[in-house]
């Protein structure tokens, strides 16, 4: 009887308007429901430990959609809810990056400004308590969900510190804390922008970034580096605006559907916020779908040079379907076109430069054999302050990739100095 009633209600679920078609009554479809319901009869019966009916149906549905393509999925509600929280970019918290080690919650940093931060939380610190429960036996992500909370109010962190003879009760009040996915610094007179995810924050913190360019060098900004390696991707409108950011028309990506009347197509509005200033973007594969959409739009319009190794091929789109009190599902609605028409699923974005991540190695020379005229008896001395060599910042010096598009970019604004001093004395 309970499984009649579950095939029964499948059915009925098939016909309800914008779920299912009118064809799914169907006998093959009825036939199908019916084989549905005897396995699901048989497990809840005979399975050699017993489970809820709600964990089969879940069990069915997450089968189902991952059936289809490595990227639909069911998410449950707790999963749903940590999905908003990263797309929004902002959660009622602390402010700490954090990590599990021995069954403990240690810090990774504390990020600036932030209640975690004020309230003097250091790099290693060992939380071990929260609210004066163990932490231990907790996993990360019930440790994360217990220090996030409503906006106001506080929470007591037990920490054990290096130095510190006895563990240390810091009282935090929690507070609304944004996900920082856009990170600058200038190289010498190159803007560097990291973009590690395209959430709701991305496209302002990429025009603070650049404000924040403009206003320490002025007229001397000689280009930008725009590091989206390892960056998973995320939201389609982010990808959008942050390609929209450095574009004055054209294209900037198509989605096309199931249905021939599903395609949309996104265009550039008029203004290139670097004012054509060179931008080299760093992709590897580890960057994927939204970053991959950046990448291609401004590969394509030769906006941009592409350097670094292909990137990771996420061609689809996915849209997120709530379900009502049931979390939400993840269903592939629609693949995405680079502005030439060029889908890049299971291919990837292809630099115009391939360079491999390489560690980078000082080599002693032999002074024996490498002499300047510094070295030559009775030389003259320099005249006037020695120029700084390597302006470039520590972060950057071991990093092969991004001294390459570094360079680049000092090589074109080199070569427009040439060609602008050539023009002059023309005139």
């Amino acid at each position: 009887m309970k499984r009649l009633f579950l095939t029964a209600a499948l059915a009925v679920a098939l016909l309800v308007p914008g779920v299912g078609q009118a064809h799914a009554a169907s006998s093959e479809t009825y036939r199908q429901l019916n084989l549905f319901g005897d396995v699901f009869e048989r497990v809840r019966e005979e399975y050699v430990e017993e489970v809820t009916d709600e964990q089969l149906i879940e069990a069915a549905i997450q089968g189902m959609l991952a059936a289809l393509d490595p990227h639909s999925s069911y998410m449950s509600p707790d999963s749903f809810g940590e999905m908003q929280v990263q797309t929004k970019g902002e959660f009622g918290g602390l402010g700490i990056e954090v990590t599990m080690e021995d069954g403990y919650v240690k810090v990774v940093s504390p990020i600036d400004d932030t209640p975690a931060f004020r309230a003097g939380i250091e790099a290693g610190d060992v939380i071990v308590q929260l609210d004066g429960e163990p932490v231990l036996g907790l996993s990360l992500g019930d440790a994360v969900e217990r220090m996030r909370g409503p906006v106001g109010t506080d929470i007591v962190l037990t920490v054990v510190r290096e130095g510190a003879e006895e563990p240390l009760d810091i009282t935090i009040t929690r507070d609304i804390i944004t996900i920082q996915s856009v990170r600058w610094r200038l190289e010498d007179k190159i803007g560097y922008v990291r973009i590690t995810s395209f959430n709701e924050q991305t496209e302002d913190g990429l025009i603070r970034a650049i404000d924040g360019m403009k206003a320490e060098l002025g007229d001397q900004l000689q280009g930008i580096v725009l590091d989206l390696r390892n960056n998973p991707g995320g939201l389609l409108d982010q990808a959008i605006a942050v390609s929209d950011v450095f574009l004055d028309k054209g294209e900037i990506v198509s989605t096309r559907g199931r249905r021939p009347d599903s395609t949309q197509r996104y265009n550039a509005r008029p203004g290139d916020m670097v004012a054509g200033l060179p931008v080299v973007v760093l992709i590897n594969g580890g960057s994927a779908s939204a970053s991959e959409i950046v990448a291609g739009a401004l590969q394509d319009h030769h906006r941009a040079i592409i350097l670094g190794q292909k990137s990771f091929g996420k061609g689809s789109v996915q849209t997120i379907i709530p379900l009502p009190g049931q979390g939400a599902m993840r269903l592939t609605t629609a693949r995405y076109y680079t502005p030439s028409g060029t889908s890049i699923q299971a291919k990837g974005i292809v630099p115009d430069i391939n360079v491999a991540q390489a560690l980078i190695d000082a080599v002693e020379e032999d002074a024996d054999h490498l002499r300047n005229e510094a070295d030559l008896r009775n030389s003259l001395d320099a005249e006037g302050e020695e120029d700084e060599i390597g302006a470039r910042s520590e972060e950057s010096r071991d990093d092969y990739q991004l001294n390459r598009a570094l360079d680049m970019i000092e090589g074109i604004a080199l070569m427009a100095g040439v060609v602008a001093d050539a023009d002059s004395s023309a005139n």
